[in-house]
């Protein structure tokens, strides 16, 4: 049984001091009946709680991390750059060293501004969309999530394509009712709603590799269709990158499906875990951002020196070219990656449990499910009493893990082959309990 007792105690005081005791919801572990473990420090591929348990860490602080934790390199950078002051609210050479680094993995950049988070991102991508075109609309996907920006917090109304109704008290009617909420990868769906609505849509957003409902990749085509009708119909197409950028290949899912956005939101990895975002994409639409152009917005914060260094150390790592004959950065972490998930498959093929395995690069996913997941519906069809159980199973070997089978999981350069055979040992335990309710 794991000790968790001084996190308990941590998390009671929390409790009376933010809601539900966290800054983010899924902090929380209600979805695993849990106490959240208060994590003191981490190093490498591994975390340590204020309790003096070790983990080895698959959240990576949701995918930024994807050189390790508190990497020499980066670190380091950090330490020279905070003596000369943290913030100046003034231009810096580091935000052009860092967009320079950004554009040349992502050519479909052709202008950028940076945010200090992924809402900022998407929420500011939308709002130049409209301002460029003119329109009202959006459409978005059910499961897709961007941000907690009042249009995006929306579900699906009843039918096939529907006018999104809120999804949080706060968001009004009137806010919502501009977002057209659709199934991913349900070709008909989208097809129809740019048929019929298609002069009216500013922009159509995005997670070409799914991320919020637990990993769900696109299915052949799907994001070709989308570029197809946008293109048609004289809307924008947003990729939010913020989690599958740098992930899902270096130049994310756009170099990885060949699909060429109008505008791409990132994040996480350009930070190099400190809060920063970015959008960017066609100059003639990115010229519309105040004060080139009439659409406003603003951050205080936004290029801040610390932050840039972080984002553009890690980016230095992860980009830097190879030995002769070995693969580069991202490949590794692909290859460390399949050797992950193809390990856990197996172990659960020998303990006769469904799981569901996916994979884009370094991201990675499990479903208790005995059918293909492709969408929400068939994503929260998973057995989520199954995922509680291989969860908290995990957790007392050590292994950590996002406390809800609707997050991807993250692999680093700093998991070394020791982590992932031990992983795969303690998966092989964890599904041996959860075959018993099978």
């Amino acid at each position: 049984m794991l000790n968790l007792e001084k996190s308990a105690a941590a998390f009671a005081e929390a409790k009376n001091l933010m809601p539900g005791g966290v800054n983010s919801p899924v902090r929380s572990y209600r979805n695993v009946d849990c106490t959240p473990p208060f994590i003191e420090r981490a190093e490498g591929s591994h975390i340590y709680d204020i309790d003096g348990n070790e983990y080895i860490d698959y959240v990576g602080s949701w995918g930024p991390m994807v050189v390790g934790h508190a990497h020499p390199q980066v670190v380091k950078a950090l330490q020279e750059a905070a003596v000369r002051g943290t913030s100046y609210g003034a231009p810096t050479l580091l935000e052009s060293q860092l967009a320079k680094l950004v554009m040349e993995v992502y050519p479909s950049i052709e202008i950028i501004r940076m945010v200090n988070s992924g809402t900022e991102a998407t929420m500011s991508a939308i709002r130049v969309a409209r301002g460029f075109t003119g329109r009202s609309k959006i459409v978005k996907f059910i499961g897709c999530y961007h941000g907690h920006s009042d249009s995006l917090l929306v579900k699906a109304g009843s039918g096939l394509a529907t006018f999104g109704v809120p999804d949080s008290p706060g968001v009004t009617k009137g806010t919502a009712s501009d977002t057209i909420a659709i199934p991913y990868n349900n070709r008909e769906a989208f097809a129809e709603v740019m048929d019929k609505y298609g002069d009216e849509i500013a922009c159509v957003i995005v997670e070409p590799v799914a991320g919020n409902m637990g990993l769900v990749l696109p299915q052949p085509g799907y994001l070709d269709l989308l570029r197809s009708l946008t293109r048609e119909k004289g809307a924008l197409l947003i990729f939010d990158e913020v989690m599958c950028g740098f992930r899902a290949s270096l130049g994310g899912a756009q170099k990885a499906y060949a699909v060429k956005p109008d505008l791409t939101c990132l994040g996480k990895i350009i930070g190099g875990g400190l809060p920063v975002a970015a959008y960017g994409g066609r100059a003639d639409v990115m010229n519309c951002v105040a004060p080139a152009g009439p659409v406003y917005q603003a951050g205080t914060l936004s290029g801040n020196p610390l932050a840039m260094t972080a984002g553009l150390e890690t980016l230095k790592i992860i980009t830097a070219e190879p030995e002769p004959g070995e693969p580069d950065y991202s490949r590794v972490l692909t290859i460390k990656t399949k050797k992950l998930v193809l390990g856990v498959a197996a172990k659960a093929k020998e303990a006769g449990v469904p799981l569901q395995v996916q994979q884009a690069g370094s991201m990675f996913g499990f479903f208790f499910n005995d059918h293909e997941v492709v969408d929400y519906e068939t994503s929260a069809a998973s057995n989520q009493e199954a995922f509680k159980i291989w969860f908290i199973a995990m957790l007392e070997q050590g292994i950590y893990l996002a406390p809800s089978q609707f997050e991807t999981l993250f692999m680093s350069g700093a998991h070394t082959d020791e982590d992932i055979d031990r992983t795969v040992e303690a998966a092989g335990v964890a599904l041996k309990k959860v075959s018993k309710i099978y």
